[in-house]
């Protein structure tokens, strides 16, 4: 019975830290479909590593460029944003691995969607992403 009642309050930081993370998520979405490259990117920590269309860049302005490149290349993105399938996964106290799909619909375009795996990390700003594969 003691085992339950531990186990049971170990699973309450791990389900908060998902929410918490799950939000950070989310605005990253409102600022998107707002246009503000800057709230975008507020979720990635500053020596983040991201994906480019020659591998992987290192560094918050970094990963501005490569956005600036493509999906901000006319100052904003055209569509809008949304993730679905989102699983947080806690990897220890402190890091976080989220994978999910990300959804752009709008502007009189085609669908387009993609998987992402990002991994995570509890930072004194609170969680930040530290590496975006999408």
């Amino acid at each position: 019975m003691v085992l339950l009642i531990l186990c049971g309050c170990a699973s309450v930081p791990q389900t908060d830290d998902a929410a918490t993370i799950r939000g950070v998520l989310d605005t990253t979405a409102t600022a998107w479909n707002r246009g503000d490259l800057n709230g975008y990117l507020a979720a990635y920590d500053d020596a983040i590593t991201s994906r480019s269309a020659t591998g992987f860049a290192t560094g918050k302005e970094a990963a501005a460029e490569v956005m600036r490149q493509g999906f901000w290349k006319t100052g904003r993105p055209l569509q809008q944003l949304h993730y679905e399938h989102v699983d947080v996964r806690k990897l220890g106290a402190d890091f976080a691995l989220v994978t999910g799909e990300f959804v752009l619909t709008g502007a009189d375009k085609p669908e387009r969607t993609g998987w992402f795996t990002t991994v995570w990390k509890r930072t004194a700003a609170g969680w930040r992403m530290i590496h975006d594969h999408s």
